[in-house]
């Protein structure tokens, strides 16, 4: 087809109507933006192309047994964990790798010789705390001993025979101990509290390494900014504290008659039926020494099933309540808050298990149902940090900012708890979908109870291109500590936010967005996954957006750069150019305004870039023009936003 001009489509005589703007260096190349062949895999039997599961898709598992022992005055943690791992790989493995995550906190592990002497969330290069795990046993079902090497924050067991694929089976125990950090890179620690010091526990046990068909086995140490990757599976628990604690973890307490009063029993029993918070046991109680049994020490039994990590808490300073959770297909579950009385009131702590609750219901009935029989959020000294069906949350925080963290932590169930991306090499993936979905829960939360706009998303989004910003696909181990906050949250929500209301459509995007979260529920994605899955849920092509916003970090600056009048005459409308001076493309929309006031928008999809630098369009316009706004609305990420504005003289 010949190219088709102005000339051709008949707008003779364009006369200026003003001065155009001064030329500016313009850095965008169309087939750059959109150049084929964006996609690095083709799709197979384990992946599929249309960014589904494959029918051959296969992931391994593995089944914990766990009895660990708190020592409340040491401030140590006892343990030993059964580990029955089944390998549905196509391989055989000759050796099985486990992190030792713990390690991260003895002196000799890289996470601590990499802390920086300045203020890190994950390490201090001055502290004198040297932990990590004293493993003093390995062996099979059997108690016959294994050869195995512990490197830094990995373990690797060599096996006397290679582990069958498609479903071999092996089994083997660890015994093993460690002190527990008070700070452990705001994900475990140890707060202190006027009743008792409130023993937050995660990373407190050897768990499998992922092996999968993109890497191997993905055995990158932890040393602080990368979080987790893990195998699903089935846990059996058992938690022997002080008796005067109230053990509480992310799963089902299966022994309540032993561990609670009478009373407590039957308000536990009470909270179950009631959509109200119910207190189980009060701060008047904590100070009671009747409100636990008289015993040395307790053991806690808890199950959790179809779960990727388990994580507790322990205190005698805890006040407990909770209330019932409503899920879609007519199951509940139950949100469960623990805190101490320092956080108890003025709007704090005691409206946790309101906002647990709303969060759950409103995440379960917008994307995908809640699998777990509880939700548990525990005040801590860990500013957030999430495990499947519990959360730990700052102390201190109160009314929107307790909202806000509750609704991220459990967020996170849905990501990565429930679709399992790797968040060691793609933070984004987990941080960033879930920041999205916050949003759109906290405007549901009680009439927008917390809805609170920060300045228009034009002036927050350009910093998301700052020129000194690593792009997005960078692991977080590979950020700058500071960038990580907008690389890993807030730059792949707002690009979620893009694609839903200004790209695609709520309708089409949240069709989508949900059929990748049922195909890659359980399961492992990785970014191509999701770019393919999409792309082909929204019947668009995509490429220039993931190539532009998450692989690169190309900059927007759409300018409009010449008004013109047809025939010099107002009534017959106008002809307005735009430029795409910078790599990035996105849509354009452009509201023009009348001598009179009259408002005419339009919008132009993002294929007027296809083959164009700049575009030339008209606007159905009767009388003269008295300004036109590129992005009236101010909400695409345009880095100059002084070229977005014509007015007349």
């Amino acid at each position: 087809m010949k190219r088709l001009t102005l000339l051709s489509l008949g707008i003779l005589s364009l006369s200026l109507s003003t001065s155009t703007f001064a030329q500016q260096k313009n850095n965008y190349s169309y087939t750059a933006a959109f150049a084929p062949l964006f996609f690095k895999n083709n799709g197979d039997e384990f992946r599929s192309a249309s960014g589904k599961p494959g029918p051959a898709y296969w992931q391994n598992n593995a089944d914990y047994k766990i009895a660990a022992t708190l020592d409340d005055q040491k401030k140590t943690i006892t343990g030993k964990v059964e580990i029955n791992y089944t390998n549905n790989s196509p391989d055989q493995l000759d050796y099985i790798w486990l992190q030792l995550d713990q390690n991260m906190f003895s002196k000799k592990g890289r996470g601590q010789a990499i802390s920086p002497l300045t203020k890190s969330r994950y390490g201090d290069a001055n502290s004198s705390f040297d932990g990590g795990y004293t493993v003093s046993s390995v062996t099979d079902l059997a108690g016959k001993a294994v050869d195995y090497i512990i490197t830094d924050t990995r373990l690797q067991i060599r096996l006397p025979q290679p582990l069958q694929a498609q479903g071999g089976k092996i089994g083997f125990k660890i015994q093993y101990s460690y002190p527990i950090p008070e700070y452990g890179a705001d994900r475990t620690g140890i707060l202190k509290t006027a009743k008792g010091d409130i023993f937050a526990i995660a990373q407190w046990f050897p768990r499998l390494c992922v092996y999968d068909n993109i890497r191997g086995w993905n055995t990158m140490p932890y040393t602080g900014p990368g979080e987790f990757y893990r195998e699903f599976g089935d846990y059996q628990v058992e938690i022997t504290a002080p008796a005067n604690h109230i053990v509480i973890l992310g799963g089902e307490l299966l022994n309540p008659q032993e561990v609670f009063t009478s009373e407590q029993l039957k308000r536990y029993e009470q909270a179950k039926t009631s959509d109200q918070t119910v207190i189980i046991r009060s701060a008047t109680e904590v100070a009671d020494s009747h409100s636990r049994p008289h015993k040395k020490s307790l053991t806690w039994k808890y199950t959790l099933n179809h779960a990727q990590d388990i994580a507790w808490a322990s205190s005698a300073s805890f006040i407990i309540d909770a209330a019932r959770i409503n899920l879609p297909s007519g199951k509940k579950s139950l949100a469960i808050s623990a805190y101490p009385e320092e956080s108890n009131g003025n709007n704090a702590w005691e409206r946790s298990s309101e906002y647990t609750k709303a969060a759950i219901e409103n995440y379960s009935n917008k994307w995908f149902e809640y699998p777990y029989p509880v939700a548990v959020n525990v005040a801590s000294n860990v500013g957030g940090m999430e495990y499947p069906a519990l959360s730990f949350c700052g102390n201190k925080a109160k009314a929107e900012s307790l909202w806000g963290v509750t609704n991220h932590e459990f967020g996170h169930n849905w990501f990565p708890m429930i679709v399992s991306s790797n968040e060691r090499e793609f933070g984004w993936m987990d941080e960033g979908f879930n920041t999205f979905i916050n949003e759109i829960s906290t405007e549901n939360f009680n009439n927008g109870e917390y809805v609170k706009k920060v300045g228009d998303e034009n002036s927050q989004a350009v910093r998301f291109t700052d020129p000194r910003l690593e792009a997005m696909m960078t692991t977080p181990q590979n950020m700058n500590e500071g960038n990580i906050g907008i690389l890993l949250y807030y730059k792949p929500a707002y690009g979620l936010k893009l694609l839903r209301n200004q790209i695609i459509g709520k309708e089409r995007f949240d069709f989508a967005f949900k059929k990748y979260i049922a195909d890659w529920a359980y399961k492992h994605p990785t970014p191509e996954d999701f770019f393919r899955s999409m792309e082909n849920g929204t019947g668009e092509n995509l490429n220039w957006f993931w190539r532009g916003w998450f692989v690169n970090n190309w900059q927007l600056d759409q300018a409009i750069t010449k008004v013109n009048y047809l025939n010099n005459d107002p009534k017959q409308g106008a002809v307005i150019t735009v430029e795409n001076l910078e790599k990035l493309p996105m849509p354009v929309v452009i509201e023009a305004t009348t001598v009179s006031g009259q408002k005419i928008r339009k919008k132009l999809p993002v294929e007027i870039w296809e083959r164009n630098k700049s575009f030339d369009f008209k606007i159905d316009s009767k009388e003269p023009l008295q300004s036109v706004q590129l992005d009236p609305d101010k909400v695409f990420p345009d880095h100059d936003p002084e070229n977005n504005t014509w007015t007349s003289k």
